[in-house]
């Protein structure tokens, strides 16, 4: 298939209107709505307006309810994104709507702490990874019963992710992936963006455990 210099333009131009519109999709945010209709304050938590702190907040069936809005998130600007531009327009969407979830449009630049939205990310490009990853946070928390443990090492297993596709590419096939320096910069910037979202759960993890 042969394309013009318009319809080149015009393909680049629309997958670029999917990336900044997976970002103000992102930005949307079901916690803060709902405590709003609500009328309860997220800053009686811990202040994150994300599923964790709604369920706190609000009960537990809302915070369930706001994680499932906030995967899918991610899932759907993906998926339409990669059906019609392709993997590596994908990773930008889910990076997009992962930023928008983390600084929202919407609430002065706030936002959660983008797990849920990362994960929905991650499931249309890359199933198996995102099963891999969610084994590891139920473990975590299964065995320790905290949430931001569970997802910062989840973060952890995806900048190990990105380390292997430049480095080993086979590991990453035999889990169904691909690998390549767009996968590794993809799967590198969300575990970033994630463990620099819990850094004051880094914090109290060092506090946990002081030096002698």
């Amino acid at each position: 298939m042969s394309w013009s210099g318009g319809d080149l333009v015009r393909f680049l131009l629309a997958a670029v209107v999917a990336v900044a519109g997976s970002f103000f999709l992102g930005g949307v945010n079901p916690a803060a709505i709902f405590a709003r209709v609500l009328g309860k304050d997220l800053s009686a938590g811990s202040g994150n307006p994300g599923a964790t702190n709604a369920g706190r907040v609000l009960g537990r069936k809302w915070g369930v309810l706001v994680g499932v809005l906030d995967v899918l998130k991610g899932v759907v600007p993906v998926w339409v994104t990669l059906l019609f531009f392709g993997t590596h327009f994908a990773y930008l969407s889910g990076l997009a709507a992962v930023l928008g979830h983390v600084f929202s449009p919407y609430l002065r630049g706030r936002g959660g702490k983008g797990v849920a939205t990362a994960l929905g990310a991650i499931l249309p490009v890359h199933p198996w990874y995102a099963v891999a990853l969610l084994v590891v946070f139920v473990l975590v928390f299964a065995v320790t019963r905290w949430v931001a443990l569970g997802s910062m090492l989840a973060a952890v297993g995806l900048l190990v992710i990105g380390v292997l596709a430049f480095v080993s590419p086979g590991s990453l096939a035999r889990l169904g992936g691909s690998s390549g320096w767009p996968t590794g910069m993809w799967a590198g910037a969300l575990g970033g963006i994630i463990l620099a979202r819990h850094q004051r759960n880094l914090r109290d993890i060092r506090s946990r455990f002081p030096h002698p």
